[in-house]
């Protein structure tokens, strides 16, 4: 069994967008741009509490079950309650979006047979990154799905 110092140190995480450009400060990218915005390199607040946490587990869960409605829900309801939940609906929001875009070019590309090949790597691979991003939103982690497209921001 590991114990603490056999361990290797756990990296600080840092928010969404926020990425070291010169030593000791960090740079704001859009997704699109570098803004000019910068502050200094420290690690990002942990969500305060574990009902932060819960419901944005909840986000990423309900999404599994209910598509762009639960996330969306949630984003409407807690968007001005706490910037950790917004910012996982929001995520969890954008993903199921993309995912309808994926679904529709799937169900194109089964006309030329490729479509039975690549809708179980996308039903697995969603099912895969939407319980990460859940299990990481429960910890306190800010998540960020990897090829998604932003649409809610």
């Amino acid at each position: 069994m590991d114990t603490p110092q056999d361990l290797p140190p756990q990296q600080p995480t840092t928010p969404p967008g926020w990425y070291p450009t010169n030593p000791g400060m960090q740079g704001y990218w859009d997704g699109t741009r570098w803004t000019g915005d910068t502050a200094p390199l420290t690690a990002p607040p942990m969500a305060g509490t574990s009902d932060e946490n819960t419901m944005a587990m909840l986000c990423h869960l309900l999404a599994i079950f209910t598509g762009f409605l639960g996330p969306l829900i949630l984003f409407l309801v807690k968007k001005d309650e706490s910037q950790y939940v917004r910012h996982h609906a929001a995520e969890s929001l954008n993903f199921q979006i993309s995912l309808i875009i994926v679904y529709i070019v799937t169900a194109i590309l089964f006309l030329v047979i490729i479509g039975f090949l690549l809708l179980p790597v996308v039903i697995i691979g969603s099912l895969v990154l939407e319980i990460m991003a859940s299990v990481a939103a429960n910890r306190g982690e800010w998540y960020r799905y990897p090829l998604n497209i932003r649409f809610v921001s």
